[in-house]
């Protein structure tokens, strides 16, 4: 590429493609230096700091804006972090940028032929892409300023004296614009912001509840809706249909709308991710029926896969006069440049490569749905099976026959609650799953959506991911691989909530927790039991009680998850438990639970106890040495105490009294006299301590198993009683005879145990004869050793 730039015959565009190319290489290298890193260890980056006066070059302040880009990564450890895939045409793209500013520069003739150009290449190969024909378009940044510019144009078509008397002529007939409720969210408020107008002149449009998709808007509520407002005394003036909507992807039915646009000459704009099919040979009748429409938006970024691209609006109209004035074209050159990223990269694809990119994606939603009907617990919502851009699905768990008349009696006596818990539930875990899907597959670009109806789901839409995350069908592939393992998980933490629940609150010193957006087994609380009258001090001791346990929880060696919850929004001094299997021996679990939390209770009111035994014991001795000092003067006598006096009188007559301490036994928690200790220089032998109490709750696991696993089916028949000592198979083994059929023939390890049969009896013999031949005991025990031998 770089000889081909150089044969050009402007060497400033060749230049500035070497430049970009340069460019690109550099930020794209993630390598970093050692003395960059240590630079950037003592610099803030986030701090502005002074201009620098004597200036930079370029590959400094290239390298400046590397780090900016990929100086915070190593902090973001906790999120798959990946860059957009920016190939030769997103290249081509970027060099569009570069091109518009060197563009602008040129003769103001040779700007306006240049720019006239580029606009209506671009415009011509998009409307025959599209299937749109005799069609103008529009070039904007923000994806919502094309219907903002459409909804000023009708404007100006339906009001005449608009342009004059401005917003006055809007009072007599206030204007009417109508989007679906499955629209994206903020898109009614943004149009009547940008507009000027009050949000009553903003409708809603409810979707279709008896028949048809419930993400479709209601044609009969429409049609009613508009002779309300007609017979109002409102003008009906715009109708915003969707053709794929932003949550569940489905197309509202075009064909009837435009039926009813034109009935009250309304004016008919359509938007979403299912006109990208426009391009493939094969199109569903519904977004067929978009190419009708007035005014529609396509959003090419994100389809193929191109950085910095504008959206582009589709409209056809016949009065440029007013088109000038809404805004939708301008007469300015440099305002028509915007086309020029798209322009090359169009040029750049080819129509064969637009038509490739898309329909690589229509493939891998087709190939998730298809293997999506093959797995069980797992409920789709599309709208067309056989060509549906945009992939639903969530985890459902179905009842067979039998099951669903009980849940039916059950919901039937406790109706609400348990049909919106239920759906909490699900929701929950299926926000789980949707983002365990997306950390496991990044690639894949699946996201959770949140829909009216169905609650919390997954959603696939490769036409807006797939191009600028590289997605194959090798990742389709693995997606399902993990949604095969993560369905297991589901279903046993989904079946065993209740029995948790159930022996929790069978077991006294815990508290069961209902946190239903917990995606886990549940939440569970050690219900610390005190007397204590101060709140602070007992919530104190419960949080404490609550951590330790916790951590000896996860101390344990188990596959459960134990932790304090989510960092938001959950509830104080609980446990929470994660995702389990269905070999979980939920009764053990909770009894773990109870007598590890009990025990350190325990421990916490013993060291409690006796800080206050310890504090008692001391008062009570400084008072018996008290009153052992002033019987020790009593007994003594007056005429001891006189310094001299006393000295002389114990020389003559000496006191014989022994020294009375006391020792404070922590066991028994009573205070003891020294005599003893001090008559026979030892201390005294006490009630010994008793043995510290252990949990007898540890279940024998076979050998690598983990906690809270229930046994094999294969080692249940192994109980207490059948559980026989090897030396005692082994004797039995002995005693009895081989009973061997004539004709079948021993195997070599029953021939070598008969053989040993035959020495252990052998030697037995030979012992014997020895003892009666009253040998020495050496060698005795030699020969018994040979025999064991």
């Amino acid at each position: 590429m770089d000889g081909s730039l150089e044969k050009m015959v402007d060497p400033t565009l060749a230049e500035m493609g070497k430049n970009l190319n340069e460019a690109m290489k550099m930020l794209e290298d993630n390598q970093r230096k050692v003395e960059e890193e240590n630079e950037k260890k003592y610099a803030r980056k986030d701090i502005p700091g002074p201009l620098q006066g004597s200036g930079q070059d370029m590959v400094s302040i290239l390298q400046l804006v590397q780090n900016l880009m990929h100086g915070e990564e190593e902090e973001e450890t906790s999120q798959s972090y990946r860059l957009q895939n920016v190939g030769e045409q997103g290249h081509m793209a970027l060099l569009g940028h570069s091109l518009a500013a060197y563009i602008s520069v040129l003769d103001r003739e040779r700007l306006r032929k240049l720019t006239t150009r580029i606009l209506s290449d671009t415009t011509l190969w998009l409307c025959r892409l599209f299937r749109y024909e005799n069609g103008s378009a529009y070039y904007h940044e923000d994806d919502r300023e094309g219907l903002l510019k459409i909804c000023r144009l009708v404007i100006h078509t339906r009001y005449e004296d608009y342009t004059l008397e401005g917003f006055n002529v809007l009072y007599s007939k206030q204007p009417v614009i109508y989007i679906s409720s499955a629209a994206r969210a903020g898109l009614g408020q943004a149009l009547c912001n940008q507009l000027g107008l009050p949000l009553s002149c903003m409708c809603r449009v409810p979707c279709n509840t008896m028949f048809g998709s419930q993400h479709q808007m209601d044609v009969a509520l429409l049609d009613r809706l508009i002779k309300d407002d007609v017979e109002s005394g409102k003008l009906p003036l715009l109708l915003v249909a969707n053709a794929g909507t932003p949550g569940a992807g489905h197309t509202d039915k075009l064909g009837r709308l435009k039926e009813l646009c034109e009935q009250h000459k309304m004016w008919l704009h359509v938007e979403g991710v299912n006109l990208a099919t426009l391009a493939l040979g094969y199109v569903s009748s519904s977004v067929l029926a978009a190419t009708k429409c007035d005014s529609m938006t396509l959003t090419l970024g994100s389809w193929l896969g191109l950085p910095a691209v504008p959206a582009v609006t589709l409209y056809r109209h016949e009065d440029p006069s007013l088109s000038l004035a809404a805004g939708l074209t301008s007469s300015q050159p440099v305002e028509k440049l915007r086309a020029l990223p798209l322009w090359l990269s169009l040029q750049y694809l080819g129509h064969d490569g637009i038509v490739e990119r898309i329909k690589h994606a229509s493939q891998l939603s087709q190939r998730l749905l298809e293997n999506l009907k093959n797995l069980d617990f797992i409920k789709t919502s599309v709208e067309d099976e056989l060509s549906s851009p945009v992939v639903v699905f969530k985890f459902f768990q179905e009842y067979s026959n039998r099951d669903q008349t009980s849940h039916a009696a059950q919901a039937s006596t406790i109706q609400h609650p348990i049909i919106s818990n239920e759906g909490h539930i699900y929701d929950t875990f299926n926000q789980w799953l949707g983002e365990q899907l997306a950390q496991l597959v990044p690639a894949s670009g699946v996201d959770v959506v949140e829909l009216e109806d169905e609650g919390t789901c997954v959603r696939f839409s490769p036409l807006m991911t797939s191009a600028v995350l590289g997605t194959e069908i090798q990742d389709i592939d693995h997606l399902v691989d993990c949604l095969k393992m993560k369905i297991p998980v589901l279903t046993s933490t989904l079946q065993l909530r209740e029995e948790f629940e159930q022996e929790v609150r069978r077991t006294v010193s815990l508290l069961y927790i209902e946190d239903l957006g917990w995606p886990g087994l549940g939440v569970v609380r050690y219900n610390y039991h005190s007397d204590e009258k101060n709140d602070d001090k007992q919530e104190k001791e419960l949080e404490k009680i609550n951590t330790e346990l916790l951590k000896k929880l996860n101390e344990l060696e188990s596959d459960l998850t134990f932790s304090l919850g989510p960092e938001f929004g959950g509830q104080k001094n609980c446990v929470y438990i994660g995702m389990v299997t269905e070999d979980l021996d939920v009764s053990e679990l909770v009894e773990t639970i109870a007598a590890t939390g009990r025990e350190i209770e325990e421990n916490s009111r013993l060291l409690e106890n006796m800080t206050e035994v310890v504090r008692k014991g001391i008062q009570e001795a400084q008072l018996q040495l008290q009153k052992a000092n002033e019987e020790r003067l009593l007994e003594e006598g007056l005429l001891r105490q006189i310094p001299v006096v006393g000295s002389v009188l114990n020389w003559f007559s000496p006191f014989q009294a022994s020294p009375k301490g006391r020792t404070f036994n922590l066991t028994a928690g009573s205070l003891e006299s020294t005599e003893s200790m001090y008559v026979s220089k030892a201390q005294g032998t006490g009630s010994t301590p008793p043995p510290t109490p252990t949990s007898s709750l540890a279940k024998q696991r076979l050998p690598g198993q983990k906690a809270f696993k229930r046994s094999l089916r294969s080692s249940d028949g192994f109980s207490e009683t059948s559980s026989i000592s090897h030396c005692d198979d082994l004797d039995k083994l002995d005693q009895r005879p081989p009973n061997l059929s004539p004709g079948q023939e021993q195997g070599p390890l029953e021939m070598e145990r008969a053989e040993e049969q035959k020495e252990v009896v052998q030697a037995k013999t030979d012992t014997e004869d020895i003892h009666s031949d009253q040998s020495p005991p050496d060698c005795t025990k030699a020969e018994e050793q040979a025999s064991q031998r």
